[in-house]
């Protein structure tokens, strides 16, 4: 008899103050029996958690956890073991936790318990969400890694094309000025010499303005992008030289206008012309030479919008995704001359004003359009 009130207490301590919480549940959720080590994790006494729902030792995201997990579990094969839950103390601190679960049934499939054994796992927790930050560290380094691989490799193509292209493109211009040189020596009247000096003036020209992309292109695609100085600027005479000045190179192309700017811009005006000089060189290029090139301009709903269209042969949808790339000189509309850096740069002005370049391509018309914020913080403003 002493024996078995021995046992009978021995099994009684080791329930209560056992390493581990030990927590009885009836059919309708509510707390029958929970030991002293459970109720000294909690703050709370041992006699205040029977009678307490377990969703009330549960923050939010454990409430939902146990309903759509384990309690379906729970009722499919009778058991579930090492879950994670998230306690909540008396006074609303978490303690992370790691349970199994175990029901008792009787002969008719009754619900007649669920017990539960409840292990503190903070240490563990963290540990576990070491490892989901470290693997995660790891994916983004390896995901940066691989991008910055593949902009190394795109660099490394840039520069070799940039060094063909631009040995092979300088070429001309060089010949030229040796061979004006050479004829300088030989010009018999003071015509023939200014007739050398223009041809080699305008092969100095073409030098000088491939080395300027060549420059932009640095800045734009191997450094932190080109550079702008904005003021406020009326910019319809900006755009009224560029015109001037290409109608003195293409005296046989038509040019048609259409200006509608009543608000000034907010922008690099330097920068606007050769964005707009680009355009409108690519469209005299390319456009069908009997029809002419139809520039429009205003400033309306907060936005400064520039577009430039020219009739001829539409440029492929496969072209028109690399319009933008630096280098590149579709063959679509004909040969051309120069790097291939016009429509990268002008791109790229466009985003240095916190604009868009856009083209849109048909048998009808090709049409490049450049829109931008009016606002000098790069806001719209309503019209």
């Amino acid at each position: 008899m002493i024996n078995s009130l021995a046992g009978d207490s021995d099994f009684e301590d080791l329930y209560e103050n056992a390493p581990c919480g030990y927590l009885s549940l009836r059919p309708d959720g509510r707390i029958d029996r929970a030991n002293k080590t459970l109720a000294g994790w909690t703050g709370y006494a041992a006699d205040d958690l029977p009678g307490l729902r377990l969703s009330e030792l549960l923050n939010m995201a454990g409430r939902i956890f146990f309903e759509t997990h384990v309690s379906p579990l729970l009722r499919m094969q009778g058991f579930f073991d090492e879950f994670a839950l998230d306690l909540l103390t008396k006074d609303g601190k978490r303690l992370p936790a790691i349970a199994n679960a175990r029901e008792r049934r009787d002969d008719a499939g009754a619900l007649l318990f669920t017990r539960l054994t409840v292990l503190r796992a903070a240490d563990r927790r963290r540990y576990e969400r070491d490892l989901i930050d470290a693997r995660k560290q790891s994916d983004e380094l390896k995901v940066a890694l691989e991008e910055r691989l593949r902009q190394e490799r795109e660099n490394a193509e840039l520069r070799e094309q940039f060094i063909a292209v631009l040995g092979h493109d300088l070429r001309n211009p060089l010949a030229s000025i040796a061979a004006g040189a050479r004829l300088m020596l030989k010009a018999k009247t003071p015509e023939d010499g200014l007739r050398l000096e223009a041809m080699m003036q305008s092969s100095v020209g073409r030098m000088a303005k491939m080395i300027d992309s060549v420059m932009d292109l640095a800045r734009g695609r191997l450094g932190g992008g080109i550079s702008v100085s904005k003021s406020i600027t009326g910019i319809e005479p900006v755009l009224d030289q560029v015109i001037a000045e290409l109608a003195t190179a293409h005296p046989d192309r038509g040019i048609e206008t259409q200006f509608e700017l009543e608000t000034p811009v907010f922008c690099d005006p330097a920068r606007i012309a050769q964005l707009f000089s680009n355009l409108l060189g690519n469209a005299i290029s390319h456009g069908a030479p009997d029809r002419p090139v139809r520039i429009g301009a205003m400033t309306k709903s907060g936005v400064f919008e520039l577009f430039v269209a020219n009739n001829g042969a539409s440029i492929p949808a496969e072209a028109r995704k690399r319009l933008f790339q630096p280098f590149y000189r579709g063959t679509a509309h004909g040969p051309s001359e120069g790097l291939g850096l016009g429509l990268y740069i002008a791109a790229e002005i466009a985003k240095a004003h916190g604009g868009t370049l856009d083209v849109a391509s048909s048998e009808r018309e090709t049409r490049f359009t450049f829109r931008m914020p009016l606002e000098g913080d790069g806001s719209l403003r309503p019209g």
